[in-house]
């Protein structure tokens, strides 16, 4: 059985190596970042079975970053705050969190919601080692998550820059759903990637050119008049 991955973000460097000791001992594999940045940086690369995340982080604050982990990922996210103020816990729990525990806190409390809240939300679709391990199906194309590539039916393999599998990612997770030029933009901030380096509509264009039999008369990702693009192909996840 794989060891659960819990990440704690917090800017005290005390909080997090102590967090990070005693959730060792317990038996977790343990990650730890200090900001907003540095926890997309660990999500993305290794995402989490659950995130600790403080609420008062410099810059991006813990309660931003948890609507934007929850707009995209099904992560459990226990929020720890040094404030007593109630709006914080409700708004916290509003954006997505499953709890909210004040500082300072006993970690014996924090370790059985964590085993609590592991236990309710065991099975849920989280996991990046998991996502990695998928393959999605579209159109005349199987594509290989971990690998970052596609294969077309013909046994044609195409790999994708990282703005190409951004992309792509993006529109598999939402079929039939109609993104804004703006949403597609914030839902790639929102994964931890760079901004993409042109707009919206060449990295599109440029990428139909690879997946689409007719680029002119797309049949995968079409143009919505007035509202932005839809992946329009019936998704299979393997």
């Amino acid at each position: 059985m794989e060891t659960e991955h819990i990440l704690v973000v917090d800017d005290n460097r005390d909080i997090r190596e102590d967090l990070r000791s005693y959730l060792l001992e317990h038996g977790y594999r343990v990650s730890v970042g200090e900001c907003a940045a540095a926890a997309r940086r660990i999500i993305h690369s290794g995402e989490p079975d659950l995130v600790l995340l403080d609420v008062m982080l410099p810059g991006e604050d813990g309660i931003s970053l948890c609507r934007s982990i929850t707009q995209l990922r099904d992560i459990p996210i226990v929020l720890l705050s040094g404030r007593a103020d109630e709006v914080d816990r409700i708004v916290g729990l509003e954006v997505g969190a499953d709890d909210y525990v004040a500082k300072p806190f006993n970690p014996r409390e924090l370790l059985a919601r964590i085993r609590s809240i592991m236990r309710r939300t065991k099975g849920r679709n989280g996991s990046l080692a998991s996502e990695k391990s998928r393959f999605y199906e579209f159109d005349r194309w199987t594509f290989d998550v971990a690998r970052r590539n596609l294969t077309r039916d013909d046994g044609t393999v195409v790999m994708l820059s990282s703005g190409e599998y951004q992309l792509l990612t993006i529109f598999l997770n939402r079929p039939q759903i109609v993104l804004s030029r703006e949403r597609i933009v914030e839902l790639s901030h929102a994964e931890g990637a760079e901004v993409f380096d042109r707009s919206v509509d060449s990295q599109v264009s440029r990428f139909r050119k690879k997946i689409e039999r007719d680029p002119k008369r797309p049949d995968i990702i079409q143009t919505v008049w007035g509202g932005g693009y839809v992946f329009a192909a019936e998704v299979k996840r393997l």
